[in-house]
């Protein structure tokens, strides 16, 4: 594993990194588009007070802190692998190039020592589990790997019932910043309360130190509405939702194709204005993972 020298710094001096995953990149958008949205957040991260560290995988070696020329190269590169923890060993061992996804980021987020770790939005309980099984492993990371993830809720593919009822087995605390209930991506609030609204960045922070300081184990999951301007309908997405799901299944996409193909067809169904409302939210939380994980090394110096 590879450590940026800027990053690896701030690790030794205490102060606030956050990790960013690489998925987004290669598979999240086209390019240039996807290179703009990867370099803007990076640039929220440092107005709010923290390093980013984009998070990926170059020639089988695992990279923290990728530069601009590697940024520029995985926004370009084609038939970059898709990584979660199980496709580690093979794109480590055959020296592929590799994007992490939240569950994989989460992982060398924590081999880093990178307490904090922002994307749009998790993976979590299809529509339909119950007769596919089709859950992500970014609930199974979120119940064992200690990082706090900063999203705009589930992707709005995803059952957000189900996906919270995996979380609470999983023993994961879910906070939201100031709304009562779980974001819902694209659109503002879904009806379905967290455990916990925090007021302020320091407040979050000081739960994530709590939660160090006695030792449990897991992630938090940090729920952050997508602003009201740059939001879509409820109603509006859940219908195109609906019908890129009936594509996908006429299709016999499954597994882990399925993500990109349903928020690829949703894109094009709203003639783009999902995708701007992606970026958006995805800036929206770099700023609120930056002042957190700014409180929090500030906390951790003082050692309240």
């Amino acid at each position: 594993m590879k450590i940026n020298e800027e990053v690896k710094k701030a690790l030794e001096e205490g102060r606030a990194v956050v990790a960013l995953e690489s998925t987004i990149i290669s598979h999240g958008m086209p390019y240039p588009k996807n290179v703009e949205t990867a370099l803007a957040v990076e640039a929220a991260v440092r107005e709010n007070g923290a390093v980013p560290a984009t998070i990926g995988i170059i020639d089988g070696e695992i990279v923290v802190g990728m530069d601009h020329e590697e940024i520029e190269q995985f926004g370009k590169r084609k038939g970059v692998a898709k990584v979660s923890k199980r496709d580690f060993p093979i794109v480590v061992a055959k020296k592929m190039w590799g994007a992490t996804t939240v569950s994989a980021t989460m992982i060398v987020a924590k081999m880093a020592g990178i307490p904090v770790f922002v994307t749009g939005g998790i993976g979590g309980v299809h529509r339909g589990a119950e007769k596919t099984w089709d859950v992500s492993r970014d609930l199974r990371e979120l119940g064992e790997v200690d990082v706090a993830v900063v999203c705009s809720g589930a992707k709005a593919i995803l059952d957000i019932p189900k996906t919270l009822e995996y979380l609470e087995t999983e023993g994961v605390t879910v906070l939201s910043n100031k709304a009562k209930t779980f974001a819902n991506f694209y659109s503002v609030s879904s009806s379905d309360p967290v455990d916990y609204a925090f007021e302020t960045p320091e407040e979050a922070a000081s739960i994530l130190y709590a939660k160090e300081k006695l030792g449990l184990k897991g992630g938090v999951l940090i729920s952050n509405p997508i602003p009201e301007e740059d939001a879509l309908p409820h109603e509006y997405i859940d219908s195109l939702v609906e019908q890129a799901v009936r594509e996908a299944e006429e299709q016999g996409i499954k597994g882990k194709e399925s993500t990109p193909f349903l928020l690829k067809r949703i894109v094009e169904l709203t003639g783009g204005r999902s995708l701007e409302s992606n970026i958006r939210l995805v800036i929206n939380n770099a700023k609120l993972g930056a002042k957190i994980s700014s409180c929090l090394a500030k906390q951790r110096k003082e050692g309240k």
